[in-house]
C-alpha cells in the first residue's frame, strides 16, 4: 500500500527526554543544580522536538512526490512546465512554517491513544497522523499565499512572498487554488477506506468555511481604502480572531487527533473547541504585538499591521484608552502606508504602555487558560493541550 511505502520514513527513533533522580527542589540544594537541571531538561526537550521535527518533514516531500506523480499519471497532457510549476509552488509555500499546526495532529492522536491504550502508537498510526498534519500545513500555505496578496505583504516565513517572486504574480491567486484542493488528493489517497473519511472531508471543509468567513471579516472590518476606527471594536476583534485563527490553528489539528482514534463525542469535542478557541485568542494577540513589536529577521515578515488598517489587538486596546489628542494622531495615521505616519502610531502605543500591557495579558491570559485546562471534564488528557500552549506561551516569532 501506499502508507506502506511511506513507512520507512518515519522510523527515526524517538528521543527520549531523560529523567533526573536529583532532588532539585531539597532544602539547601545549590541553587547551580537547580539550573543545571532545568537547562538539561530544556535542551532534552529541544532534541526530542529536532527528532520529531525531522521526522515529520521527511514524510513532507514523500507526499510532494505523490502529489506531482499524480499530474504526470492522471493528467493527460500536462507540459512538464506545468507540473513544475506545480512542484515549486508546493515545495515554496508548504514546508518552511513553524510547523506546529501539523505536528500538533501527531502529538494530540498519541497522548490521546496512550490515555486509551496505555502503550505507544505504531508507526502505521504515527504515519497516518504526521500524513493528516501535513494536510493541515498544505490548508496553512491555501490560506497564506492568498492572504499575502490581500494584504500586500512583502515576506513570508523569511523569504518573498509568492506572489512577490518572478513570473508568479497574480498567478499565485490560482495557485492558492492548487495547495487546497491537494489536500483533498492526499486524504482521498490515504483515508478513502477509512470509516471515518467522510468525517474528515466535512471537518476540512467546515474549517476552511470558517476561516475564509474570518478573512471576510478581517478585510471588511477594516478596508484599506476607508479608514474609520469607530469600526473597530473587541467584540469584532474577537469574532474575526475566531473564525480566522482559532478554528484552524488550534481545533483542527486536536479534532483529526481525536477522530484518529475514535473520539467522536459532541460533548468531548465541545469541550476541545471551548479550550482551543481560547488559546486561537492567546496566539493571536500574540501575532498582532509580534507584528508591531517583533524583530523582522526572527518573525520572518516585516509586519504590515498598521499600513494595512487591520483590526488588531494593539489598535483596539488603544482607543479603549486614548486622550482627544491621541484619537485624532491614531485617526490621522492609522492605515497609511507612510512610514512616518506609521512611527506616529507607535508613538501612541508607546505613550499608552501598550507593551507593558501586553506583558501583563500574557501572563493574565495563560493563567486562565491553566485553569481552563485543568478543569476538563472529557477524557481527552491535560497534554493535549498543554503541549500546544507550552509551544506558543512567551514566543518571539
Amino acid at each position: 500500500s501506499t502508507n506502506h511505502a511511506l513507512l520507512s520514513v518515519m522510523q527515526t527513533p524517538h528521543a527520549q527526554t531523560s529523567t533526573s533522580n536529583m532532588a532539585a527542589g531539597k532544602v539547601g540544594a545549590p541553587v547551580a543544580n537547580v539550573e543545571a537541571k532545568n537547562d538539561q531538561e530544556r535542551a532534552n526537550k529541544r532534541a526530542k522536538v529536532e527528532v520529531q521535527k525531522s521526522s515529520f518533514l521527511a514524510v513532507f516531500q514523500r507526499l510532494c512526490d505523490e502529489v506531482v506523480d499524480d499530474l504526470k499519471e492522471s493528467y493527460e497532457g500536462l507540459p512538464d512546465e506545468a507540473i513544475e510549476w506545480v512542484r515549486e509552488n508546493i515545495q515554496y509555500n508548504v514546508p518552511h512554517g513553524k510547523l506546529n499546526r501539523g505536528m500538533s495532529v501527531v502529538a494530540s492522536f498519541e497522548s490521546i491513544k496512550r490515555a486509551q491504550t496505555g502503550k505507544e502508537v505504531s508507526e502505521g498510526e504515527r504515519l497516518d497522523a504526521a500524513i493528516l498534519g501535513w494536510c493541515v500545513e498544505w490548508l496553512q500555505a491555501f490560506f497564506l499565499v492568498a492572504d499575502d496578496i490581500m494584504d500586500g505583504s512583502i515576506t513570508r516565513r523569511g523569504q518573498p512572498c509568492w506572489y512577490k517572486k518572478n513570473k508568479v504574480g497574480l498567478v499565485a491567486i490560482n495557485d492558492s487554488f492548487i495547495l487546497e484542493a491537494a489536500i483533498y488528493k492526499i486524504l482521498e489517497r490515504h483515508f478513502a477506506d477509512r470509516a471515518y473519511y467522510l468525517e474528515l472531508l466535512v471537518l476540512f471543509r467546515e474549517v476552511t468555511y470558517k476561516t475564509e468567513l474570518g478573512q471576510m471579516l478581517d478585510l471588511i472590518t477594516a478596508p484599506e481604502d476607508h479608514i474609520d476606527l469607530s469600526k473597530f471594536s473587541m467584540d469584532k476583534y474577537k469574532n474575526i480572531v475566531k473564525y480566522k485563527t482559532a478554528y484552524y490553528s488550534f481545533y483542527l489539528p486536536v479534532a483529526l487527533g481525536m477522530m484518529m482514534a475514535g473520539v467522536g463525542d459532541k460533548a468531548e469535542l465541545k469541550e476541545a473547541e471551548k479550550i482551543l478557541l481560547v488559546m486561537g485568542e492567546f496566539f493571536q494577540v500574540q501575532d498582532d504585538f509580534l507584528d508591531c513589536y517583533g524583530a523582522p529577521e526572527v518573525i520572518g515578515k516585516i509586519g504590515t499591521d498598521i499600513e494595512d488598517n487591520k483590526c488588531g489587538w494593539l489598535i483596539n486596546q488603544a482607543l479603549l484608552r486614548t486622550n482627544a489628542q491621541q484619537r485624532q494622531l491614531l485617526d490621522a495615521n492609522y492605515g497609511q502606508k507612510d512610514p512616518k505616519c506609521v512611527a506616529v502610531v507607535k508613538g501612541v502605543f508607546a505613550e499608552l504602555e501598550l507593551e507593558k500591557l501586553f506583558r501583563e495579558y500574557e501572563d493574565e491570559s495563560f493563567a486562565e487558560l491553566q485553569k481552563l485546562i485543568a478543569a476538563r471534564k472529557g477524557s481527552i488528557p491535560a497534554v493535549v493541550y498543554t503541549d500546544f500552549a507550552d509551544k506558543i506561551y512567551k514566543r518571539n516569532k
